[in-house]
């Protein structure tokens, strides 16, 4: 039996590899910028939803001088169970200079 054989008795189909949440949420960075042309300054959070993902992405909508007047917003990007963005919607806009108001 050769080594690429091992393991393998032929009659189960191979296994789909499942991809770590940190790919995930690489990939829906990617299509994300991709879809939007908006740069993306991470990710401040993500939740399991019923059939995927919800991201919680920050990015940069207007870069300005100084650059604590630039304009960010926060988007909602929702993943299906594979990955794949299913929508986005923005739910704030701010600037960066601005902190959190409790």
């Amino acid at each position: 039996m050769s080594q690429d054989d091992e393991g393998d008795n032929g009659s189960a189909p191979p296994t789909k590899r499942r991809r770590s949440l940190a790919g995930r949420v690489r990939e829906a960075q990617r299509q994300f910028q991709e879809l939007t042309g908006i740069e993306i300054e991470g990710v401040s959070g993500f939740e399991r939803s019923e059939d995927g993902w919800d991201l919680t992405i920050e990015a940069v909508e207007l870069r300005r001088i100084p650059d604590t007047m630039s304009l960010l917003a926060t988007y909602t990007v929702e993943l299906d169970s594979e990955g794949e963005i299913r929508g986005y919607r923005r739910t704030k806009r701010y600037t960066r200079g601005r902190s959190d108001t409790p």
